[in-house]
C-alpha cells in the first residue's frame, strides 16, 4: 500500500462520505445520524445532505417519508435523525435536570392525554391544559406546554410521528429497557459518531465522543473509559505531526478510495465539511456558519454552502429562491473561479441538479 498522507486521508474521508447515491432508507442506514437544522437556504440541512446521499432526492423527502422509515427525531450529537439502533441505545435517557413532582404530574397526565389522543398537535395539548407561557432559551417566550413536550421527547416518554407545517405532533413511546452492557452500547454510539466523520484528528475525535452528554447524559461520566477503549481498538495513524483515527475494516492508505467527480454545494453540517479543524488540515482555508452572525460581519455570507470540486473546497455558495427562480452568489478562496468547459460543465449539472432538488422550473 502507498504511504498514508495528508491526500489520501481527504480522498477517503470524501470517498466513504459521498459515495455512489442509494435508496433513502439505506442512505440513513449507512449514515446512522443526519444533523437537522430549520433554516432554509435555500433549503434545510437534512435535505441539502440527504441530496447527495440519495438518488433523485427532492427537499422535504425526509419529513414526507418521514412516518414509514423507521427512523426517529432525537437527540444524538445535536438535533437530528436517528436509525431505530442508535434511538434504542440511547435510552432510558437519564437528563441532567431533575423535573420537580409537579413536573412530573403534568407530564404523566399530558402523555395519558397522547395515549387516549394517539398522535397530538402542541396546539391540542396547549388547549386542553393551559399551560400558560414561559421563557426561552434564547429570551423569548413560548408556550409552556411546548417545553413541556420536549421534555418529554428527550426523556423518551413521547416521539416524533410526524411534521405538519414543519411542527413536531407526538405520539407515546414504550419504555425500552437500559441495554444489558452499557460499555459495548457505549462504544457502539462511539463507531456510529465516528462512521460519520471519519477519518478525523484524534483531538476531534474525543471531542465528539465528549459531546455525546447530550444524547446520553446517563453515561457521562464513563465518556473518558470509552475513549480510552477506543484508542486501544480502532486503527489510527500519526500524519504531518497528528494522530488520526477511522473505523475498523477501512485502509485509509489503499488506491480504491476515489475522489467523487463533479461539483458539490455542501450543507454547512454536511459530514464531510462538518469538523472545521479537519476542515482546515484538508483544505487550508477556515469555514465558519454566520448565519446567526450580523450582517455586518459576515465575511462569507447568511448561509455560505462549501462548494466541493475536484476534491478540493475552492469557495462557497450563497443560494436563494426568488420569483420561482434560484438565485447563485459564488465566491471563490483564490478570488477567481476555475476555467476550462469541464468546470463550466460541472457547475451547471450541479445547479440543474438543485433546482430539481428544489422543485424548481
Amino acid at each position: 500500500m502507498p504511504a498514508l498522507t495528508l491526500d489520501a486521508l481527504r480522498r477517503h474521508a470524501l470517498a466513504r462520505s459521498l459515495s455512489r447515491p442509494t435508496t433513502l432508507p439505506r442512505a440513513l442506514a449507512r449514515l446512522g445520524f443526519v444533523q437537522a437544522d430549520p433554516l432554509r437556504a435555500p433549503a434545510r440541512a437534512q435535505d441539502l445532505t440527504l441530496r447527495h446521499r440519495v438518488r433523485d432526492y427532492r427537499a422535504g423527502d425526509l419529513e414526507r417519508r418521514y412516518p414509514k422509515l423507521g427512523v426517529e427525531e432525537d437527540f444524538f450529537l445535536n438535533y437530528g435523525f436517528v436509525t431505530p439502533t442508535v434511538h434504542r441505545l440511547m435510552h432510558p435517557r437519564t437528563p441532567q435536570t431533575a423535573w420537580t413532582p409537579t413536573r412530573w404530574r403534568q407530564a404523566h397526565a399530558v402523555a395519558e392525554f397522547v395515549r387516549a389522543r394517539g398522535v397530538v398537535h402542541p396546539r391540542d395539548v396547549d388547549e386542553a391544559f393551559a399551560h400558560g407561557r414561559t421563557t426561552n432559551w434564547f429570551g423569548g417566550t413560548s408556550r409552556a406546554s411546548t417545553e413541556l413536550l420536549d421534555g418529554m421527547h428527550y426523556r423518551g416518554l413521547l416521539r416524533v410521528a410526524r411534521r405538519e407545517g414543519g411542527t413536531r405532533l407526538y405520539a407515546a413511546r414504550e419504555a425500552m429497557p437500559p441495554p444489558d452492557d452499557p460499555k459495548a452500547a457505549f462504544d457502539t454510539l462511539v463507531d456510529v459518531v465516528l462512521g460519520v466523520y471519519a477519518p478525523v484528528p484524534w483531538r476531534c475525535f474525543t471531542k465528539l465522543v465528549m459531546d455525546l452528554r447530550g444524547g446520553v447524559p446517563q453515561w457521562i461520566d464513563a465518556r473518558r473509559e470509552a475513549i480510552a477503549r477506543a484508542g486501544e481498538r480502532l486503527p489510527g495513524a500519526v500524519v504531518d505531526g497528528e494522530r488520526w483515527v477511522w473505523p475498523a475494516g477501512e485502509n485509509p492508505a489503499s488506491r480504491r478510495w476515489a475522489e467523487p467527480e463533479g461539483v458539490h454545494l455542501l450543507a454547512p453540517f454536511d459530514p464531510v465539511v462538518w469538523d472545521r479543524v479537519r476542515f482546515e488540515r484538508f483544505w487550508g482555508w477556515a469555514y465558519r456558519f454566520e448565519a446567526y452572525t450580523p450582517a455586518a460581519k459576515r465575511v462569507r455570507g447568511h448561509y455560505a454552502l462549501p462548494l466541493l470540486w475536484q476534491g478540493q473546497v475552492i469557495g462557497w455558495g450563497n443560494l436563494g429562491v426568488a420569483d420561482q427562480r434560484l438565485t447563485v452568489d459564488l465566491g471563490y478562496v483564490s478570488g477567481r473561479a476555475p476555467t476550462g468547459a469541464a468546470w463550466r460543465a460541472a457547475l451547471d449539472h450541479e445547479l440543474d441538479r438543485m433546482h430539481r432538488f428544489l422543485g424548481l422550473p
